[in-house]
């Protein structure tokens, strides 16, 4: 007796299957109103403001309610992002580059049909960047409503629980609205932790039967580990039975951020193109750009909070407020890092001391070069900025100066270099960062074998968007002062 769920009803699937990408058409559509609306007030009040125009923009019911709305979600459904299963975090990327074709198609056909002169650059400007916003704050709270309410959320079978497996479970549970629900495993092995999880449906051999009985329509093979031909066989036996079959190929540790594919019909082969996106003069251009200008806004902000902690930790201890000690840059050159002192002036000494009468606490020390649970050599106040990353501010002063970026590696000390091992070619291939993925991904519950991958893996799968988004995570980290010691 095949181990599978009940069929579910094929008409609250269907309905499911329609009903879920067409709410999401209405939602954009209404999203994209607003955003022409709240252009125009902005707009008019800008020039208005400079003094740069009296006219008050209006434009056509027709352009309005039809055209634009009409070429937006043309060109989100062209990407096919009514139905396609993302991140929420690769939606606003591929929706930040729609907008900008939708913006430059508008200009096109303004000067296609001769009604050039009535557009307005702040409007277009405007229209590009508060389209983009409100169409990615209507989908995530769209598709955060249907995922409670049961919807936008298709079944999906795994072929495989090993640790592939593990990894697409925990990124369909971290974010809902991705919109896979697990229905179950197929896998040999009965020990696999996720099968305590989730339900066992059978067996490699029974896979077809199995998803016929189902009623599944998207299946997901995370088997990297079978033999090609393995892979071959159940590939066919598992594809006429599904509308969507997904491969996870076993390219773990190669930089797949950019990656591209070529298909070569007549050999039936897959061509897979990487290409070193920080080997570009022009990114490297465009990251420093990107550091400054935003960078600069920052230090401005944070301006007065700098001046307040410095009186702060002076009156809490002797020393200077400021901890400078040199790191390793890009190409492997030592540069000298700010950060405010959280420890007292005698850290060494105190720590040779603490080792001596707690030796437990050694090995923690050599496996994450941090102590976690306990450090006498940090302060009162050098506890609270830590807790809030906040001792890592002055590091914004090395952003300015070029020595650091906002988003990169880690900035390791000179003694760690022989840690680093082969990572070091990779990780100084760019300069270090206040942020990074290692930091979004668990700071300092990481191991420091950990964090090379991590940052090694940053270097090589590099993307304007990529920082941006490492930005607007690491703000939640901190804040729940996850990994923060």
């Amino acid at each position: 007796m095949i181990n599978v769920i009940l069929r579910q009803r094929n008409w609250a699937v269907k309905l499911n299957y329609y009903l879920s990408p067409g709410i999401l058409v209405v939602t954009d559509y209404l999203a994209v109103c607003l955003g022409i609306y709240t252009s125009i007030f902005f707009r008019d009040a800008i020039v208005a403001f400079c003094g740069m125009d009296s006219n008050v923009l209006t434009i056509k019911d027709i352009h309005l309610y039809f055209v634009l709305p009409i070429i937006y979600i043309g060109f989100i459904a062209y990407a096919d992002m009514y139905r396609r299963r993302m991140m929420f975090y690769q939606f606003a990327g591929s929706l930040f580059r729609i907008s900008t074709y939708v913006s430059i198609m508008i200009i096109f056909i303004g000067y296609l049909i001769n009604i050039a002169e009535p557009i307005s650059r702040v409007f277009m400007v405007l229209f590009w960047l508060v389209s983009f916003l409100l169409i990615s704050l209507e989908r995530f709270w769209t598709k955060k409503l249907l995922v409670k309410f049961g919807m936008w959320q298709w079944p999906v079978i795994i072929v495989g629980a090993g640790k592939t497996a593990e990894i697409l479970a925990a990124a369909f549970e971290e974010d809902k609205s991705v919109g896979y629900k697990i229905v179950g495993f197929i896998e040999d092995e009965k020990d696999r932790p996720l099968l305590a999880k989730y339900q066992h449906l059978g067996e490699f051999d029974q896979a077809e039967e199995i998803i016929k009985a189902a009623d599944v329509q998207d299946v997901i093979l995370a088997t990297p580990g079978l033999k090609r031909e393995e892979l071959v066989q159940l590939f066919y036996r598992i594809q006429p039975y599904v509308r969507n079959l997904t491969i996870v190929p076993d390219v773990f540790g190669v930089p797949i951020g950019n990656i591209k594919t070529e298909v070569l019909f007549n050999e039936q082969a897959l061509l897979i193109n990487t290409c070193n996106n920080l080997n570009r003069k022009s990114n490297q251009v465009l990251k420093r750009l990107f550091d400054i200008v935003v960078g600069s806004v920052v230090f401005i902000c944070i301006l007065p909070i700098l001046m307040i902690l410095t009186i702060l930790i002076k009156l809490d201890s002797k020393g200077s407020p400021f901890h400078i000690a040199q790191r390793i840059g890009k190409n492997g050159e030592l540069f000298y890092c700010y950060k405010f002192r959280t420890m007292y002036e005698n850290s060494d000494v105190i720590l040779e001391k603490f080792f001596q009468t707690n030796p437990q606490y050694k090995e923690e020390w050599e496996k994450f070069a941090k102590l976690r649970t306990v450090d006498p050599r940090v302060t009162r106040v050098g506890k609270c900025l830590r807790r809030y990353s906040l001792d890592e501010l002055p590091q914004i002063v090395n952003v300015l100066m070029g020595s650091m970026g906002l988003v990169g590696p880690r900035p390791y000390l000179p003694r760690e270099k022989e840690k680093i091992g082969h990572y070091m070619h990779v990780i100084c291939m760019t300069v270090p960062g206040i942020t990074g993925l290692w930091q979004v991904s668990g700071r300092n519950e990481i191991s420091f074998e950990g964090r090379l991958k991590l940052d090694s893996w940053y270097v090589r799968n590099w993307s304007l968007w990529q920082d941006i988004v490492l930005l607007f995570k690491t703000i939640g980290v901190v804040l729940k002062r996850k990994g923060a010691y």
